[in-house]
């Protein structure tokens, strides 16, 4: 009767980790057959992720194997890279044995590729003519923060804001490697004359600004939560950068109140709003100059 040793694992084991999880965010401890099946918590960011740093003393302890090792016993044939793994990029052979340190494309994935990837195809949900992004983590100044694959956290303005403003004529946007508070002022926006701070939705060190904002100013206004991000941060603790953020239901009740005091606003100067919403769709300062830049920058981003 032929024995498993302890550091290698069973054929089962290994026919298993070839079976893709049906996890969106699969853990490449599962794909590779070291883990009982389980989904990645923590944005496939494995660098700052505790559940991947228990695993990897455990198999420095020989209570298992490591991810890499486990995928070494495959065929060569079969060794396929760990992003394609995880559900972040299409099929691709590893040529490296595992070693994502000596790696051209991994460093290339994580530093380009899964970026530009992470914010296309956003599912939205319309409410009153306002356009909010799922899975979007929302501030009261009407900001936002979404987390994309590999730990960063994205940052922009909303639909709303940009509606109830206008298009911008710039941004006086942070520079690489500023800190940024949460709650506290991060940026600014502009309009011929009229100049407003806009409020930071998360903490974190600033690590890319978008160039096509600073070379469009209109780009937010058109694409607010895809190609019109702002820039991008790190924090180290992904969920606690984002937990008093809203999102879900509690978003979607939260700017159905502001849209509320939006419209009784108009009403002291328009009078009783039309059923179809009206000016609600698009630059409400632009077409209401009455209701004051200082007046509504103060109410709806904080400012």
């Amino acid at each position: 009767m032929t024995q498993t040793t302890k550091n290698k694992p069973s054929r089962q084991a290994i026919a298993k980790s070839q079976t893709p999880s049906r996890s969106a965010r699969p853990c490449i401890w599962t794909q590779a057959g070291v883990a009982p099946n389980k989904d990645c918590t923590h944005y496939h960011d494995c660098t700052t992720c505790k559940y991947d740093t228990a695993m990897e003393k455990q198999a420095a302890a020989g209570k298992h194997l490591s991810w890499q090792e486990a995928l070494r016993k495959r065929d060569s044939l079969d060794r396929t890279c760990r992003h394609t793994l995880t559900g972040r990029a299409a099929h691709r052979t590893c040529a490296m044995n595992y070693n994502c340190f000596r790696c051209d494309f991994d460093q290339l994935f994580e530093d380009t590729l899964s970026p530009a990837m992470a914010h296309s195809g956003v599912h939205m949900k319309d409410i009153k003519g306002f356009k909010l992004a799922d899975g979007y983590y929302f501030h009261t100044g009407h900001t936002w923060a979404g987390i994309d694959s590999g730990g960063i956290i994205r940052v922009g303005m909303d639909d709303f804001a940009f509606k109830v403003l206008g298009g911008p004529d710039g941004f006086d946007l942070p520079l690489m490697g500023q800190e940024l508070n949460s709650g506290k002022p991060g940026w600014g926006i502009k309009r011929n004359r009229n100049l407003a701070d806009v409020l930071s939705p998360v903490s974190g060190i600033i690590t890319k600004v978008n160039p096509a904002v600073t070379a469009s100013p209109g780009l937010p206004e058109q694409n607010p939560y895809e190609d019109g991000w702002l820039f991008t941060v790190h924090n180290s603790d992904l969920k606690g950068a984002v937990k008093h953020l809203m999102a879900d239901e509690k978003s979607m009740g939260w700017l159905n109140g502001e849209i509320t005091t939006l419209e009784a606003m108009i009403e002291t100067v328009t009078g009783p709003l039309s059923t179809d919403g009206g000016l609600l769709m698009k630059d409400v300062f632009g077409n209401l100059p009455a209701l004051g830049w200082e007046n509504l920058t103060r109410r709806f981003l904080k400012s």
